[in-house]
C-alpha cells in the first residue's frame, strides 16, 4: 500500500514557540530516558521505547501535513530512544565521548550533504515529499545523538560538568542567530547549528537538575525532572495545536 501524498509542508513554522518546545523535548528526553533505565531493567526499556519510537515515526511520516502532536510526539519521542542509544554506545561499548562525537558528527554530515546532493537543498520549508521528510527526520535523529555525546563529553571528559557546560551551550545556541539578523551566516546555516545545540544544552540543565549531588547535580530524581518539565511541554504543544489547527 502506497503512502498517502503530502498535500502541505511537514514541519512548524519556525518562531519563538518551536525552539522553546524543542529545548523542552531535548530536556525532557535526557530526563525521561535516565528515570526510565536506573527506574526498570535497561534491556526490555530499550526495546519497548524502539518499538514505541518506530510506531510514532511511522504514524508522523504517514501524516499527508504537518500535525502539531504527531510531529512533536516524534520529536520527544527521538530524544528518548537517542539518548538511550548514544548511552549504550558510551555504556555498554565503552565508546569514548570524543570517539562518539566525532563519529555522530561524520554521520550527521553525510546525511546533510547527500540531502543537499539529492535535493538541491536543506532548507526545512522544503518538506513537502515523502523523500525530504525522511532526510529531515534523518538529520533530527543525527542531531540528537551528536548533540548528546556532545553534551557528555563537556560535561564529564572535559570535566566542565553540567551547569557550566549548559551556560556555554546557551550561549553558543544564540550565536546563530545574531549571525543571521546581522547577515553572517545564511538562514539555512543558522537553522541547523542552533538545532544541533538545543540537545546539549537542554539535556545539560536536565542533568543539572536529575543528578545525584556527587554526580555534580542538585539531586532531583530523574522522574520528577521529566514531570516537571513535561507540564509545559503538554500545554504549550496544546496551544499550538489550537493556533496551529484551529479547526482540528
Amino acid at each position: 500500500m502506497a503512502a498517502p501524498r503530502i498535500t502541505a509542508s511537514k514541519v512548524p513554522t519556525i518562531g519563538l514557540a518551536f525552539w522553546v518546545l524543542k529545548l523542552l523535548t531535548t530536556a525532557l528526553g535526557e530526563s525521561t530516558s535516565d528515570a526510565l533505565i536506573h527506574g526498570f531493567n535497561p534491556v526490555p526499556v530499550v526495546l519497548v521505547t524502539g518499538v514505541l519510537f518506530s510506531a510514532v515515526m511511522a504514524y508522523q511520516l504517514w501524516r499527508p501535513r504537518y500535525q502539531t502532536l504527531a510531529y512533536w510526539g516524534a520529536v520527544v519521542m527521538v530524544g528518548i530512544f537517542g539518548t538511550m542509544v548514544a548511552d549504550v554506545v558510551h555504556v555498554a561499548l565503552h565508546v569514548p565521548y570524543t570517539v562518539s562525537t566525532v563519529v555522530f558528527a561524520v554521520a550527521l554530515a553525510a546525511v546533510f550533504t547527500t540531502w543537499r546532493r539529492v535535493e538541491g537543498t536543506l532548507s526545512i520549508h522544503s518538506i513537502t515529499t515523502s523523500r525530504r521528510e525522511c532526510f529531515y527526520w534523518a538529520s533530527v535523529c543525527g542531531t540528537f545523538a551528536m548533540g548528546t555525546a556532545l553534551g557528555d563529553l563537556t560535561a564529564a571528559t572535559w570535566h566542565w560538568g553540567f551547569l557550566l557546560s549548559g551556560l556555554v551551550f546557551t550561549g553558543l545556541f544564540a550565536l546563530p542567530g545574531l549571525a543571521f539578523r546581522t547577515s553572517l551566516l545564511g538562514p539555512i546555516s543558522a537553522f541547523w547549528i542552533s538545532y544541533v545545540l538545543t540537545r546539549p544544552l537542554g539535556a545539560s540543565f536536565a542533568d543539572y537538575f536529575g543528578k545525584p549531588t556527587a554526580n555534580g547535580g542538585l539531586g532531583w530524581h530523574a522522574s520528577h525532572v521529566a514531570v516537571a518539565l513535561a507540564v509545559p511541554f503538554v500545554a504549550l504543544a496544546l496551544w499550538r495545536r489550537r493556533v496551529e489547527e484551529p479547526l482540528g
